[in-house]
Protein backbone atom coordinates (compact mmCIF):
# COMPACT_ATOMS: atom_id res chain seq x y z
CA UNK A 1 0.00 0.00 0.00
CA UNK A 2 1.81 3.02 -1.26
CA UNK A 3 -0.79 5.55 0.72
CA UNK A 4 1.10 4.83 3.80
CA UNK A 5 4.20 5.35 2.94
CA UNK A 6 2.92 8.68 2.19
CA UNK A 7 0.91 9.31 5.91
CA UNK A 8 4.77 8.45 7.65
CA UNK A 9 6.14 11.65 5.56
CA UNK A 10 3.71 13.43 6.44
CA UNK A 11 3.71 12.42 10.18
CA UNK A 12 7.50 13.67 10.30
CA UNK A 13 6.01 17.65 9.74
CA UNK A 14 2.94 17.61 11.10
CA UNK A 15 1.31 16.52 14.45
CA UNK A 16 -2.12 15.59 12.93
CA UNK A 17 -2.18 13.22 9.90
CA UNK A 18 -6.08 12.61 9.14
CA UNK A 19 -7.84 9.97 6.75
CA UNK A 20 -11.07 10.69 5.56
CA UNK A 21 -13.32 8.08 6.39
CA UNK A 22 -11.20 6.62 8.34
CA UNK A 23 -9.29 8.68 11.39
CA UNK A 24 -6.38 10.39 12.18
CA UNK A 25 -2.70 9.81 13.17
CA UNK A 26 -1.60 11.88 16.29
CA UNK A 27 1.70 12.30 17.64
CA UNK A 28 3.52 14.03 20.80
CA UNK A 29 6.85 14.60 21.78
CA UNK A 30 8.17 12.71 24.43
CA UNK A 31 11.62 14.03 25.59
CA UNK A 32 15.16 11.66 26.67
CA UNK A 33 14.37 8.95 29.32
CA UNK A 34 16.48 6.40 30.50
CA UNK A 35 15.12 2.73 31.44
CA UNK A 36 16.44 1.96 35.11
CA UNK A 37 15.95 -1.65 34.77
CA UNK A 38 18.12 -2.28 31.72
CA UNK A 39 20.29 0.72 31.56
CA UNK A 40 19.40 1.26 28.37
CA UNK A 41 19.34 5.38 27.28
CA UNK A 42 16.60 6.29 25.03
CA UNK A 43 16.88 9.60 22.70
CA UNK A 44 14.02 11.97 22.06
CA UNK A 45 10.59 10.70 20.42
CA UNK A 46 7.27 11.16 19.05
CA UNK A 47 4.87 8.64 19.87
CA UNK A 48 2.31 7.56 17.44
CA UNK A 49 -1.39 7.41 18.08
CA UNK A 50 -4.63 6.88 16.16
CA UNK A 51 -8.04 8.42 17.34
CA UNK A 52 -11.05 7.36 15.24
CA UNK A 53 -13.31 10.07 16.06
CA UNK A 54 -11.44 12.92 13.81
CA UNK A 55 -12.52 11.47 9.96
CA UNK A 56 -13.16 14.49 8.53
CA UNK A 57 -11.14 15.72 5.41
CA UNK A 58 -8.86 18.62 6.12
CA UNK A 59 -7.03 18.33 2.70
CA UNK A 60 -3.59 17.83 3.95
CA UNK A 61 -3.66 13.75 2.93
CA UNK A 62 -5.23 14.53 -0.30
CA UNK A 63 -3.21 17.62 -1.40
CA UNK A 64 0.05 15.17 -0.90
CA UNK A 65 -1.19 12.55 -2.63
CA UNK A 66 -2.24 15.00 -5.28
CA UNK A 67 1.45 16.53 -5.45
CA UNK A 68 3.12 13.32 -5.47
CA UNK A 69 1.16 11.34 -7.68
CA UNK A 70 0.97 14.39 -10.32
CA UNK A 71 -2.78 14.09 -10.48
CA UNK A 72 -6.00 16.15 -9.53
CA UNK A 73 -7.43 16.43 -6.44
CA UNK A 74 -10.94 14.77 -6.94
CA UNK A 75 -8.52 11.94 -8.15
CA UNK A 76 -6.09 11.46 -5.17
CA UNK A 77 -9.97 11.36 -2.98
CA UNK A 78 -10.69 8.72 -4.84
CA UNK A 79 -7.36 6.55 -4.10
CA UNK A 80 -7.95 7.33 -0.68
CA UNK A 81 -11.73 5.98 -0.72
CA UNK A 82 -10.32 2.60 -2.38
CA UNK A 83 -7.52 2.41 0.45
CA UNK A 84 -9.74 2.82 3.51
CA UNK A 85 -12.09 0.38 2.03
CA UNK A 86 -10.04 -2.55 1.36
CA UNK A 87 -8.45 -1.32 4.76
CA UNK A 88 -12.08 -1.91 6.59
CA UNK A 89 -13.20 -5.06 4.67
CA UNK A 90 -9.77 -6.82 5.76
CA UNK A 91 -10.42 -6.18 9.41
CA UNK A 92 -13.85 -7.03 9.13
CA UNK A 93 -12.82 -10.68 7.37
CA UNK A 94 -10.06 -11.01 10.78
CA UNK A 95 -7.15 -9.50 9.32
CA UNK A 96 -4.07 -7.73 11.22
CA UNK A 97 -3.65 -4.84 8.50
CA UNK A 98 -0.03 -3.30 8.56
CA UNK A 99 0.82 0.26 7.73
CA UNK A 100 4.73 0.03 7.18
CA UNK A 101 7.38 2.36 9.30
CA UNK A 102 3.90 3.27 11.52
CA UNK A 103 2.06 0.04 13.00
CA UNK A 104 -0.38 -2.39 12.93
CA UNK A 105 -4.58 -2.13 13.03
CA UNK A 106 -6.91 -5.36 13.76
CA UNK A 107 -10.46 -5.59 15.63
CA UNK A 108 -10.58 -7.10 19.16
CA UNK A 109 -13.57 -9.05 20.52
CA UNK A 110 -15.66 -6.56 20.43
CA UNK A 111 -15.42 -5.66 16.95
CA UNK A 112 -13.48 -2.49 18.29
CA UNK A 113 -10.50 -1.38 16.28
CA UNK A 114 -7.24 -1.44 18.07
CA UNK A 115 -4.19 0.39 17.06
CA UNK A 116 -0.51 -0.99 17.73
CA UNK A 117 2.29 1.39 16.89
CA UNK A 118 5.95 0.64 15.96
CA UNK A 119 8.01 1.03 18.90
CA UNK A 120 11.19 1.32 16.69
CA UNK A 121 9.92 4.08 14.94
CA UNK A 122 10.78 7.59 15.39
CA UNK A 123 9.18 10.38 13.92
CA UNK A 124 11.19 13.48 15.19
CA UNK A 125 13.59 15.27 13.15
CA UNK A 126 15.78 16.84 15.83
CA UNK A 127 16.53 13.17 16.87
CA UNK A 128 17.60 12.11 13.69
CA UNK A 129 20.57 9.86 13.66
CA UNK A 130 19.91 8.69 17.80
CA UNK A 131 19.35 5.56 18.41
CA UNK A 132 18.93 3.55 21.67
CA UNK A 133 22.41 2.22 23.52
CA UNK A 134 22.75 0.66 26.23
CA UNK A 135 25.14 1.59 29.17
CA UNK A 136 26.95 -0.36 31.96
CA UNK A 137 25.95 0.31 35.54
CA UNK A 138 28.65 2.21 37.18
CA UNK A 139 29.94 0.99 40.39
CA UNK A 140 31.32 3.56 42.55
CA UNK A 141 31.73 1.69 45.96
CA UNK A 142 34.23 -0.15 44.33
CA UNK A 143 36.20 2.25 42.94
CA UNK A 144 36.13 4.16 46.70
CA UNK A 145 37.08 0.89 48.24
CA UNK A 146 40.43 1.01 46.18
CA UNK A 147 41.12 4.47 46.91
CA UNK A 148 40.91 4.08 50.61
CA UNK A 149 43.24 0.86 50.05
CA UNK A 150 45.64 3.18 48.28
CA UNK A 151 45.63 5.92 51.00
CA UNK A 152 46.56 3.26 53.90
CA UNK A 153 49.64 1.88 51.72
CA UNK A 154 50.87 5.16 50.68
CA UNK A 155 49.93 8.07 52.73
CA UNK A 156 50.97 11.46 51.68
CA UNK A 157 52.89 14.21 54.10
CA UNK A 158 52.94 18.01 53.23
CA UNK A 159 56.24 19.81 54.63
CA UNK A 160 55.85 23.17 54.77
CA UNK A 161 58.59 25.16 53.24
CA UNK A 162 59.92 28.80 53.43
CA UNK A 163 60.31 31.38 50.87
CA UNK A 164 63.21 33.48 50.63
CA UNK A 165 62.46 36.90 50.89
CA UNK A 166 63.52 38.86 48.37
CA UNK A 167 63.22 42.92 49.29
CA UNK A 168 64.14 44.70 45.66
CA UNK A 169 60.38 43.03 44.67
CA UNK A 170 58.47 44.97 47.25
CA UNK A 171 60.36 48.59 45.77
CA UNK A 172 59.64 47.28 41.99
CA UNK A 173 56.13 46.64 42.92
CA UNK A 174 55.83 50.05 44.22
CA UNK A 175 57.37 51.52 41.21
CA UNK A 176 54.63 49.93 38.86
CA UNK A 177 51.75 51.20 40.99
CA UNK A 178 52.99 54.81 40.75
CA UNK A 179 53.83 54.72 37.15
CA UNK A 180 50.07 53.35 36.78
CA UNK A 181 48.55 56.00 38.76
CA UNK A 182 50.87 58.31 36.66
CA UNK A 183 49.28 57.19 33.23
CA UNK A 184 45.63 56.76 34.32
CA UNK A 185 45.31 60.65 35.46
CA UNK A 186 46.93 61.64 32.30
CA UNK A 187 44.14 59.66 30.29
CA UNK A 188 41.40 61.02 32.08
CA UNK A 189 42.13 64.25 31.60
CA UNK A 190 42.84 63.47 27.63
CA UNK A 191 39.31 61.85 27.60
CA UNK A 192 37.37 64.91 29.78
CA UNK A 193 39.24 66.90 26.74
CA UNK A 194 37.62 65.15 24.08
CA UNK A 195 34.63 65.22 25.71
CA UNK A 196 34.44 68.98 25.89
CA UNK A 197 35.50 69.57 22.03
CA UNK A 198 33.09 66.76 20.98
CA UNK A 199 29.77 68.27 22.81
CA UNK A 200 30.77 71.98 21.11
CA UNK A 201 30.77 70.74 17.50
CA UNK A 202 27.55 68.92 18.36
CA UNK A 203 26.04 71.92 19.45
CA UNK A 204 26.98 74.20 16.42
CA UNK A 205 26.12 71.44 14.09
CA UNK A 206 22.69 70.78 15.26
CA UNK A 207 22.40 75.03 15.52
CA UNK A 208 23.19 75.16 11.94
CA UNK A 209 20.26 72.30 10.77
CA UNK A 210 17.73 74.03 12.88
CA UNK A 211 18.45 77.44 10.68
CA UNK A 212 18.19 75.87 8.02
CA UNK A 213 15.13 74.12 8.45
CA UNK A 214 13.14 77.35 9.34
CA UNK A 215 14.38 79.00 6.04
CA UNK A 216 13.22 75.95 4.21
CA UNK A 217 9.85 76.70 1.86
CA UNK A 218 7.75 73.49 0.46
CA UNK A 219 5.67 74.53 -2.27
CA UNK A 220 3.72 71.18 -3.42
CA UNK A 221 2.18 71.97 -6.72
CA UNK A 222 -0.49 69.97 -8.45
CA UNK A 223 -0.97 67.42 -5.38
CA UNK A 224 -2.08 64.03 -6.12
CA UNK A 225 -6.18 62.84 -4.92
CA UNK A 226 -5.79 60.46 -2.29
CA UNK A 227 -6.83 56.71 -3.53
CA UNK A 228 -8.38 54.28 -0.84
CA UNK A 229 -7.89 50.61 -1.50
CA UNK A 230 -9.70 47.80 0.56
CA UNK A 231 -7.65 44.42 -0.18
CA UNK A 232 -8.79 41.67 1.37
CA UNK A 233 -5.49 40.46 3.37
CA UNK A 234 -5.11 36.90 3.63
CA UNK A 235 -2.46 35.65 5.81
CA UNK A 236 -1.65 32.00 7.54
CA UNK A 237 -0.82 28.72 5.72
CA UNK A 238 -4.27 27.39 6.70
CA UNK A 239 -7.15 28.51 3.80
CA UNK A 240 -10.65 27.30 3.57
CA UNK A 241 -11.45 27.00 0.18
CA UNK A 242 -14.96 27.62 -1.62
CA UNK A 243 -14.29 26.03 -4.94
CA UNK A 244 -12.13 25.80 -7.45
CA UNK A 245 -13.23 26.52 -11.07
CA UNK A 246 -11.73 25.96 -14.98
CA UNK A 247 -13.35 29.18 -15.98
CA UNK A 248 -12.60 32.85 -14.19
CA UNK A 249 -15.70 34.05 -14.68
CA UNK A 250 -16.99 31.56 -12.59
CA UNK A 251 -14.35 32.27 -10.25
CA UNK A 252 -15.32 35.96 -9.89
CA UNK A 253 -18.92 35.27 -9.58
CA UNK A 254 -17.84 33.24 -6.28
CA UNK A 255 -15.76 36.14 -5.47
CA UNK A 256 -19.32 38.35 -5.43
CA UNK A 257 -21.86 36.20 -4.15
CA UNK A 258 -19.13 35.87 -0.77
CA UNK A 259 -18.38 39.13 -0.58
CA UNK A 260 -22.48 39.92 -0.61
CA UNK A 261 -22.44 37.24 2.87
CA UNK A 262 -19.95 39.30 4.52
CA UNK A 263 -16.89 37.15 4.04
CA UNK A 264 -13.56 39.06 2.59
CA UNK A 265 -12.50 36.37 -0.48
CA UNK A 266 -9.60 35.84 -2.44
CA UNK A 267 -9.29 34.42 -5.86
CA UNK A 268 -5.98 33.23 -6.11
CA UNK A 269 -4.14 32.50 -9.27
CA UNK A 270 -4.27 29.75 -11.90
CA UNK A 271 -2.85 26.32 -10.03
CA UNK A 272 -0.79 23.71 -12.22
CA UNK A 273 -3.91 22.36 -12.93
CA UNK A 274 -5.57 25.31 -14.61
CA UNK A 275 -7.78 25.45 -11.84
CA UNK A 276 -9.10 29.45 -10.25
CA UNK A 277 -9.43 28.07 -6.59
CA UNK A 278 -11.81 31.09 -4.26
CA UNK A 279 -10.55 31.39 -0.12
CA UNK A 280 -12.98 32.05 2.59
CA UNK A 281 -10.59 32.96 4.63
CA UNK A 282 -6.92 32.25 6.05
CA UNK A 283 -5.24 31.24 9.33
CA UNK A 284 -2.25 30.58 11.09
CA UNK A 285 -3.79 28.55 13.30
CA UNK A 286 -4.79 24.78 12.23
CA UNK A 287 -7.03 24.58 14.39
CA UNK A 288 -9.09 27.28 14.35
CA UNK A 289 -8.93 27.22 10.36
CA UNK A 290 -10.58 23.63 11.14
CA UNK A 291 -13.33 24.95 13.40
CA UNK A 292 -14.29 27.76 10.68
CA UNK A 293 -13.97 24.86 8.32
CA UNK A 294 -16.86 22.53 10.23
CA UNK A 295 -18.77 25.17 10.48
CA UNK A 296 -18.95 26.47 6.89
CA UNK A 297 -18.94 22.75 6.25
CA UNK A 298 -22.58 22.72 8.24
CA UNK A 299 -24.06 26.14 7.55
CA UNK A 300 -23.82 26.58 3.54
CA UNK A 301 -20.95 24.15 1.59
CA UNK A 302 -20.06 20.93 2.73
CA UNK A 303 -18.02 20.62 0.00
CA UNK A 304 -15.72 23.36 1.44
CA UNK A 305 -12.29 21.90 2.15
CA UNK A 306 -8.88 22.89 4.10
CA UNK A 307 -5.64 23.83 1.63
CA UNK A 308 -2.40 24.33 3.52
CA UNK A 309 0.26 26.17 1.60
CA UNK A 310 1.87 29.51 1.75
CA UNK A 311 1.05 32.29 0.09
CA UNK A 312 3.06 34.68 -1.23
Amino acid sequence: MQLTTYIADLLYRYECVIIPGFGAFLTRYKSAHIDDTSNTFHPPSKIVSFNKQLQANDGLFANYVASVEKCSYETALQQIRNFTAQISKELSEGKTVTFKNIGAFSLNEEKSLQFEPLQQQNFSTSAFGLSSFVSPKISREVYKETVEALEEKAPIHFTPERREAKPYLKYAAIAVIALSAIGFGSLKLYESQVQKFNYAEREKANSLVENQIQEATFVIENPLPVLSLQVPKHVGMYHIVAGAYRLEENAEKKVSQLREKGYAPLKMEVNRYGLHQVLYASFDNKLEAQQKLYEIQRSENADAWLLVQEIR
